[in-house]
């Protein structure tokens, strides 16, 4: 265990040790005195007697072990014994994927391709003579391949190209300018902000020169007229057999997906910022394409294959999205820190980073990513655990003495903003959980990015981070800016009557682990302190 972790003690009297392991298990990555801090739910213990803990309640996790290892039983009491609430786990096992997230590209040149793709100049310079790309988004179980080529280059032949190996569906990404001007609307204007999905305007055909719309002619046709400055609203039909698709600026520093992407790699090639692109499916049974099959489909045809992570750290290397507008001390109830002001450069939102101590090389820093909540961070909701995962954040890094909070704002609800939150909490209210009531209004169960953040963290001079997070999504993203995960800490909260199902809700239907997938011990839970004194000023 880290020694700044090691160092850190609970203020209120430490339990005893009760558990009782068997004697042949000596190859336990932890010490057979295994005090309850260091256990969490879901995480998974061979040959583990029943547990009794003693001690402060609001603290640890009490039940038992069942004969296959998983852990059934309560867990975090709640502040006092009037809010308490039984919480039990549904036999939760630490996500295996979570190891794929601990990334290490913190070293090296950011134009530098990973292994198996082309680097980006390679890109730019197919594009430049009209030819096809293969861009991937970061690989994993739902990997998605796109062949993307410029909308201003397409030719018949290209679109049966795409028609043949991809999904049916070619789409255009636009800039917002072009689709104002072609009078081009979002089919749902009210999931514009969800960034976890493309922006799809109202399908087109070109008017001139076609027939039905629907042949590879026709569809040229009608892309070539969409990448005109010079179509007015006029030239089209709608709907259509074309997709336009709207790019969210700031491209994939704001937003890594196929349609960022695509509109960047035109705009750094010096082309027109209109691209025509369509996903990659197999052959036989109409599915994503497989890494081995988008690897093989560019090899049989000399295409270049790029990583949407390769290009982030292209743009990172070269451009800022995010700019420091001031530095203050600020004491706090927990400690003495630094304030770091960040205006973004795409909307003007202000985020704030709380530093503490110095970063210096930046590796091994304990970082915690945490997403605006009024409601919980400043009025104290019990609907969620927000300010008491931010109470603990903040304990957790003046105890080790180093590290970095980054708060990041326009988060509220996880991105669906304030007063659609409130709506959301009355239909939890009525039987809805916390993911069906964000569906329900009509956005993403998770709309948040972290991009800003990610640069924000890389400006203060972070390399590699323990990240304190229970929510796996803060991991992705991570390596396109040179950021490596080397450890994750839970953020372990007490568990209400109010917030429990919101918790559950989290846990079996958006990832998060309540649990540690590190070996050893780890940082001890820390009941929220609402009474610490502030410091002197």
């Amino acid at each position: 265990m880290d020694s700044r972790a090691a160092d850190m003690k609970l203020e209120d009297e430490r339990p005893e040790q009760l558990c009782e392991l068997d004697d042949d298990d000596e190859d336990l990555p932890f010490s057979k005195e295994l005090k309850a801090t260091e256990l969490f739910v879901g995480f998974k213990m061979p040959s583990m007697k029943k547990c009794n803990w003693r001690g402060d309640p609001t603290n640890f996790i009490g039940g038992e072990f069942s004969d296959d290892g998983s852990f059934n039983g309560s867990s975090f009491d709640a502040f006092n014994e009037s809010s308490s609430a039984s919480f039990r786990t549904l036999d939760a096992e630490i996500t295996p994927e979570t190891a794929d997230f601990f990334v290490s590209d913190a070293e090296g040149d950011p134009d530098s391709p990973s292994a198996g793709y082309s680097s980006i100049e390679q890109a730019l310079v197919a594009l430049r003579q009209g030819k096809f790309v293969i861009v991937v988004d970061d690989e994993n179980e739902d990997v998605e391949g796109n062949l993307v080529m410029a909308a201003s280059y397409v030719s018949p032949k290209a679109v049966a190209f795409m028609i043949k190996h991809g999904s049916g569906i070619v789409s255009v990404g636009m800039k917002e300018e072009d689709l104002q001007r072609l009078k081009l609307p979002l089919m749902s204007p009210e999931k514009e902000d969800d960034s976890s999905a493309p922006s799809f305007t109202i399908t087109v055909d070109a008017k001139v020169g076609t027939s039905t719309g629907i042949s590879a002619s026709d569809r040229a046709k009608t892309v070539l007229a969409l990448s005109s400055p010079n179509s007015i609203p006029e030239d089209f039909k709608r709907p259509g057999h074309v997709f336009p698709l709207k790019y969210r600026n700031g491209g994939v520093l704001r937003r890594s997906g196929h349609t960022e992407a695509s509109v960047d790699l035109l705009m750094l090639a010096g082309l027109r910022p209109v691209s025509i692109l369509s996903a990659i499916v197999d052959k036989d049974d109409g599915s994503l394409a497989p890494m081995l099959n988008l690897r093989k489909m560019a090899l049989d045809h000399s295409i270049p294959i790029i990583s949407i992570t390769d290009l982030i750290r292209y743009r990172r290397k070269r451009e800022n999205l995010v700019e420091r507008t001031s530095i203050s001390r600020l004491p706090t109830k927990w400690g003495s820190f630094q304030a770091y002001c960040y205006r973004s450069k795409l909307d003007g939102m202000e985020h704030i980073a709380i530093v503490k101590g110095d970063i210096g090389n930046g590796q091994d820093v304990l970082v915690r990513v945490h997403s605006e909540c009024l409601t919980g961070d400043i009025f104290g909701s019990r609907r969620c655990d927000c300010g008491n995962q931010l109470d603990l954040a903040m304990q957790l890094i003046e105890q080790a003495g180093r590290g970095v909070v980054v708060y990041l704002r326009g988060h509220e609800g996880r991105g669906i903003g304030l007063g659609h939150k409130l709506q959301a909490y009355n239909l939890q209210d009525q039987g809805h959980d916390t993911v069906e009531a964000n569906l329900e209004l009509g956005f993403a169960a998770d709309a948040r990015e972290y991009g800003i953040g990610a640069q924000i963290l890389r400006d203060i001079g972070i390399c590699t981070m323990r990240l304190m997070t229970n929510n796996p999504a803060k991991f992705t993203g991570l390596k396109g800016y040179g950021l490596a995960v080397v450890g994750r800490v839970p953020v372990m909260t007490p568990i209400t009557e109010e917030n429990k199902r919101y918790l559950e809700a989290k846990r079996t239907k958006m990832g998060h682990i309540y649990g540690s997938d590190l070996q050893g011990s780890l940082p001890e839970l820390i009941k929220p302190s609402i009474d610490k004194k502030d410091p002197p000023e």
